[in-house]
């Protein structure tokens, strides 16, 4: 990777250029395009529903952000998702296949398809958005293709920067919001895998980081793994939801052949909490790793958990934000 002194620091991006955000409907993909508009770029959006992103044009000013309908297995709708553009970003991800949406397919062949597209068009900045324990060779199917994803889309950009984060966190997220919802449901909220080690990092500060790497001729061709502050146990994390709710569910560690079962009916029913995949890596955690530069590195300050969290689980208490909680 390119060191940071010896890259030019002057931006690669002018203010008004052209950002395509492929994936841009989604959980990042709302803040990555607001933080662009508010910094005074247009914003082209690719969705695979264009109407399922249109809630994203009140976020900049009359004609700024511009929504249309495109697909990353497509050669053709990535071609013209970049005509005009002057820097890409791509956000496309899953945490569980289903149906055709495969992870080679999106994060690999998906990644680099987009990438190659960006460099026909010729843009001059470009984030990819990958995650920690991205690995081209890891037994783990879904980090296994971030990995093939991050060697494709460098392959093609060689300064492409990639952005790594740990778990986010933020009010529309399936992690904090989904153990909330189950808290609401269940007498019990139980804890697989109690003893990893999670570093959530709150979604605004994953936009911004968007923002500055698209900014900054630093982070060319660059790899940063984006952690918050705080660093938890998947327990912690579990007896904070508890307590912020309000609803005092006990935290239940499980036996490795519970979790385990628990994660193979989640292979065939998508209604619980992981599958086999995600328990391989909520075996492993999900922290920053010393050796990369992170958040602070990129100018952006980590917010912590207590910054946000507790509003976001306000709604799942009885009363809602107006009840009394004692955490």
């Amino acid at each position: 990777m390119t060191d940071l002194h010896s890259t030019s620091t002057a931006s690669p991006l002018p203010v008004g250029a052209l950002v395509t955000v492929i994936g841009g409907a989604g959980f990042i993909g709302r803040y990555v395009v607001e933080a662009l508009a508010r910094a005074g770029y247009r914003v082209r959006v690719v969705s695979r529903h264009a109407d399922s992103a249109l809630y994203l044009k009140p976020l900049g000013d009359l004609g700024q952000i511009q929504v249309v309908t495109g697909n990353i297995r497509s050669d053709a709708d990535m071609a013209a998702a970049f005509v005009g553009a002057s820097a890409g970003v791509n956000l496309v991800g899953i945490l569980a296949e289903s149906g055709d949406q495969r992870f080679a397919g999106l994060q690999a062949e998906g990644a680099g398809r987009a990438a190659r597209a960006a460099a026909a068009a010729g843009v001059k900045a470009y984030v990819q958005m990958s995650a920690i324990g991205a690995d081209a060779i890891s037994a783990i199917a879904y980090a296994r293709s971030k990995g093939e994803g991050e060697q494709q889309v460098l392959s093609a950009l060689p300064f492409a920067c990639l952005l790594r984060p740990s778990l986010v966190a933020g009010p529309e997220d399936q992690f904090f919001n989904r153990f909330a919802g189950m808290a609401r449901l269940s007498p019990i909220l139980p804890a697989i895998c109690g003893d990893s080690l999670f570093q959530p990092v709150y979604v605004r500060d994953v936009a911004d980081a968007v923002l500055a790497a698209l900014q900054s001729g630093d982070a060319r061709g660059r790899t940063f793994e984006l952690g918050g502050p705080d660093v938890l146990s998947f327990t912690a994390i579990l007896q904070m939801i508890s307590d912020l709710t309000g609803l005092d569910r006990p935290v239940v560690p499980l036996s490795d052949f519970t979790s385990g079962l628990l994660a193979k009916m989640g292979d065939i029913l998508p209604f619980m909490p992981m599958n086999s995949d995600q328990l391989a890596m909520l075996k492993k955690g999900n922290i920053c790793a010393t050796t990369l530069p992170g958040l602070k590195d990129l100018g952006v300050t980590p917010t912590p958990l207590a910054g946000f969290i507790p509003e976001m689980m306000a709604r799942f208490r009885r009363g809602g934000r107006f009840a009394k909680v004692d955490a």
